[in-house]
């Protein structure tokens, strides 16, 4: 099978394949926005004002913009973090000959899809490089290290009546090795014991080329090592780890780069947060303070007040990009049966009653209009009513700065598995209508 890509689809990913973290996506996504002529500053120094592309980054997190006298703001916003499995801060335990990693599980991680992979070890670390001195590195093992087998069917003859029922506390320890200390008694007081408490310390310090002593602390993750592949019969899916949500943050990246520098009607602003999985409640999350503070130094540094400041969130729009549900051939009956939701035909526009999804009449109608403009094919997500609904950083973002908002995003399957499937298609349209709302917003 040989499929011709897009400009836009080549990149995504490529940006998906080199992105295991969120702070790898960051890094991503400031290189290609240095490229384009964007200027990293410093948070911690005032903003600069003459006009320009500009971009800072805080930990997983990342904002980019267009210095501009634009009134008002367009705000383009997604999220770098991905459910997944995370290493604790004492990870080194054995259990029945084996050396294994503790994690704990981060987000709505749909579990089973994390057995029988071949998994690797990335993240941040903070080293001490000198007395007093330090830095933060990114750390990726993209061999396939870790793994976490599932239990043989003749150990487990009820799984075919009751189906798989895992213990997130007991069958999600991944392996990496044989116990080089096991003794082969199975009587041994360590085989449920901590091992040697530094393997996974030095194993990381010899990847950074640091000793073991130097690491002070990790934000340390596995991930899948597959590469995203072109997949289905004509080639027109793919599958990949993260499409949920770096798809969003890639595409958003690559149009503000292409839209950034135009005549826009507002000034155009790209927003990646951190730890939208469980809630956003933190310092580099959408309910903290990253966005209104940066806004309103932007703000600042073209000649405004607060008064003028508080004037241009009146007139600005929030795009909360986020992946959307397909439907799925085999669970039909899950969805909304009157929305529905298809691979390559569209970007996808949510509604909630209920404000689960930010999108109200208003917002919904620059999207539509923008859309049409640019040619690209819309849809509809509209939850079921008998079934829980999922949230995004739109509401947040609207309740903190009373912008209005629209939630949108490329449909895909199996969201939030190690592995989801959408459609190549679908990432040209999510692209070229995020580069229209900021050229038309």
């Amino acid at each position: 099978m040989s499929t011709q890509l897009s400009t836009v689809a080549a990149g995504v990913l490529a940006d998906l394949d080199r992105s295991p973290t969120p702070y790898h996506a960051v890094e991503r996504a400031a290189a290609l926005l240095a490229e384009a002529g964007f200027a990293a500053v410093d948070e911690s120094q005032p903003l600069p004002p003459d006009p320009g592309g500009r971009f800072l980054v805080r930990g997983g997190s990342l904002i980019a913009w267009w210095q501009s006298s634009a009134p008002g703001f367009c705000i383009v916003g997604a999220h770098t973090d991905s459910p997944n499995l995370r290493v604790r801060t004492k990870p080194d335990v054995t259990s029945a000959g084996f050396e294994q990693v503790g994690m704990e599980v981060y987000g709505g991680v749909l579990l089973n899809s994390w057995l029988d992979r071949d998994l690797g070890l990335a993240g941040r670390v903070s080293v001490e490089v000198s007395s007093g001195t330090l830095e933060a590195r990114l750390y990726c093992d993209a061999e396939p290290i870790l793994r976490v087998p599932q239990l043989a069917i003749h150990l487990d003859r009820e799984i075919s009546e009751r189906g798989l029922k895992l213990d997130p506390q007991r069958h999600l320890t991944p392996l990496w090795a044989l116990d080089r200390d096991d003794r082969g008694d199975g009587d041994d007081e360590r085989q449920k014991g901590q091992a040697d408490p530094g393997r996974v310390r030095a194993h990381v310090a010899a990847g950074l080329g640091v000793a073991p002593s130097q690491i002070l602390a990790w934000d340390l993750m596995a991930f899948d090592t597959q590469s995203p592949a072109v997949v289905g019969r004509d080639g027109d899916l793919f599958a990949s780890g993260r499409i949920d949500n770096l798809v969003s943050a890639s595409c958003g990246v690559r149009a503000l780069i292409e839209a950034a520098g135009t005549d826009t009607p507002r000034t155009p602003v790209l927003v990646l947060y951190d730890h939208e999985e469980i809630g956003s409640q933190t310092a580099t999350g959408a309910a903290g303070p990253l966005l209104g503070a940066t806004l309103e130094r932007i703000a600042a540094a073209g000649g405004g007040d607060r008064t003028s400041y508080l004037a241009s969130l009146a007139a600005s729009l929030v795009v909360s990009a986020d992946g959307a549900h397909a439907t799925h051939p085999n669970y039909v009956d899950r969805h909304e049966p009157s929305h529905h939701i298809a691979l390559n035909k569209g970007v996808v526009i949510k509604r909630n009653a209920n404000q689960r999804y930010a999108t109200d009449a208003g917002s919904e109608a620059e999207i539509v209009a923008a859309a049409a403009a640019a040619s690209v094919p819309l849809q509809y997500y509209i939850h079921r009513n008998d079934l829980p609904c999922g949230s995004t950083i739109g509401p947040i973002t609207a309740a903190r700065l009373g912008i209005p908002t629209v939630d949108l995003g490329a449909p895909q399957l199996a969201m939030h598995s190690a592995r989801e499937t959408a459609g190549l298609a679908d990432l040209d349209h999510l692209h070229d209508l995020l580069a229209a709302v900021w050229r038309r917003s």
